[in-house]
């Protein structure tokens, strides 16, 4: 398999559909993965926060990245969480990933203890890449203090980009902070620095970033993208100030529920509602709520 160039652009992290059993969908997971793609994702960011990843069973995890291949999505526009508490849960994901032929892989700190050193987070990540042990690995680090309580910071990254220059490309910043998202930019110009949300695609995009990686890319994409695309082009601005609008309708409510009540809603599709424990779906009010607030700005998902 050869090496590929690293991830740019907008690409989702997946939302996973469960059935009435509360397992994995496979069909409906697949499907709507290839909507992304035809919608015009640059990638996907499958088994990360918005795909409840850490619900989801090793198994689980694996079993849906095959399914995904087997159906075939090209595995090369695949950039799967493979991050754990547990380090070898993280390199067999992360070997599992690589046989499949994904592009990346997007790899989250061990996030159980916190207050950890620097020393600890670089020597997690560097443990995982030596066992892996494949000049193919290319690892994009996932920084979202916020929900895991501890993260990357620049100077951790800046030690695994000296040690693995060729496999730590880029990292995901879901800090919500812009300040630091730049820094990463400014600090490692050829490094692919993602924004966690939307809202910071455009600055992202001028400050010479790599784009972003965001969960309302799951029921918004076409737009998000066209921010992408026209980034250069006068309307930049109004492109932008209609996508974080619409962000802000979305992010009011718990971010995973509301964006799987839009496609429960837009696609006669009850199912698509269904989280597992511990998250719990939108009630009706809400969800209704919800979707008339997005009717007020004249959104409506595409087919």
């Amino acid at each position: 398999m050869p090496r590929f160039e690293p991830f740019e652009g907008v690409l989702p992290p997946v939302l996973t559909p469960f059935d009435e059993d509360l397992k994995p969908d496979r069909a409906a997971f697949v499907a709507h993965c290839r909507w992304l793609l035809d919608e015009g994702a640059d990638g996907l960011a499958v088994f990360g926060t918005t795909s409840e990843a850490n619900s989801l069973s090793g198994a689980e995890r694996m079993k849906l990245l095959d399914a995904l291949v087997e159906d075939g999505i090209d595995a090369a526009a695949l950039m799967p969480g493979t991050g754990c508490c547990a380090l070898p849960d993280t390199v067999r994901l992360t070997r599992h990933a690589l046989d499949a032929g994904c592009g990346g892989v997007l790899m989250l700190p061990p996030f159980y203890y916190k207050g950890v050193s620097d020393d600890g987070i670089y020597a997690s990540i560097s443990e995982a890449i030596e066992r892996v042990g494949d000049s193919r690995l290319q690892v994009y680090l996932y920084h979202i203090p916020p929900m895991a309580g501890v993260g990357f910071s620049l100077d951790a990254v800046d030690r695994l980009i000296d040690a693995y220059p060729k496999t730590v490309v880029g990292l995901k910043d879901s800090s919500g902070d812009w300040s630091n998202t730049r820094a990463s930019i400014e600090a490692f110009p050829d490094f692919a620095t993602f924004s966690g949300s939307e809202v910071f695609l455009l600055d992202n995009l001028r400050a010479g970033g790599a784009g972003c990686i965001t969960a309302t890319g799951n029921v918004n994409l076409a737009a998000i993208r066209e921010v992408y695309s026209r980034w250069r082009a006068p309307e930049a601005d109004s492109l932008q100030a209609a996508i974080t609008a619409l962000r802000e309708v979305v992010q009011a409510r718990p971010m995973i529920p509301a964006l799987k009540a839009i496609l429960a809603a837009h696609r006669g599709a009850p199912g698509w509602a269904r989280v597992r424990p511990p998250l719990a779906a939108l009630d009706p009010a809400a969800a209704a709520a919800l979707t008339g607030a997005l009717r007020a700005r004249d959104f409506a998902l595409a087919a």
